[in-house]
């Protein structure tokens, strides 16, 4: 299924290799929505919408032309690359983006331009919002390191056997679980060649 367990990261794609969120409120405020709580997770509070608004928004933002410009997360580019092309690590990407192929399609092609065309060895796509509990699956007590931003997401891979790394954001301040929470890719990078 993948070649090197010891040389194979586990990465989220939204909040860990891209800035989904910046992305997302630039479009948002294009189509006339202020931010009520920057800091809340969820797209409905964050805006002050009904639920099912917000995931219909975020689905809408996920399928269309503007997933192909989601700039890089703070220092992803340096570090990933760095891992990749120095020391031989690939990449396999969960994110649950869409069901849409060609969401999907764009999404591949924004971290191809990003981080070059062989860091990433595999995509696995998810629907809006879907759990990741069978795209890890595989990797059970594969000791793979997993880089997330969703503390469910991380102690989900934590739970399976994975070196579980939670990406510091503001909704995941208050984090106390089993995942080692870091602020940039800098820290990855050191805690995986040092």
């Amino acid at each position: 299924m993948y070649t090197d367990p010891t040389k194979t990261i586990l990465v989220d794609a939204d909040g860990v290799l891209l800035d989904w969120m910046y992305a997302f409120h630039s479009w948002m405020a294009r189509h006339g929505y202020e931010i009520a709580d920057p800091d809340d997770y969820k797209v409905s509070n964050m805006y002050n919408l009904e639920t099912a608004e917000g995931n219909r928004l975020v689905r809408m933002f996920n399928e269309s032309s503007a997933i192909r410009r989601v700039p890089p997360l703070r220092d992803a580019i340096k570090y990933i690359r760095k891992l990749h092309e120095e020391y031989g690590y690939v990449f396999h990407v969960i994110s649950s983006i869409s069901d849409d192929q060609y969401s999907q399609h764009l999404r591949a092609k924004n971290l191809r331009e990003l981080f070059g065309d062989t860091v990433f060895e595999r995509y696995v796509f998810l629907d809006t919002g879907a759990d990741k509990d069978e795209a890890l699956e595989p990797y059970k007590n594969s000791e793979c390191i997993w880089v997330e931003d969703k503390p469910e997401n991380a102690d989900l891979g934590a739970s399976l056997g994975l070196d579980a790394i939670l990406m510091a954001h503001s909704h995941n301040i208050g984090y106390t679980g089993p995942a080692k929470r870091v602020s940039n890719w800098k820290e990855i990078y050191k805690y995986i060649v040092d």
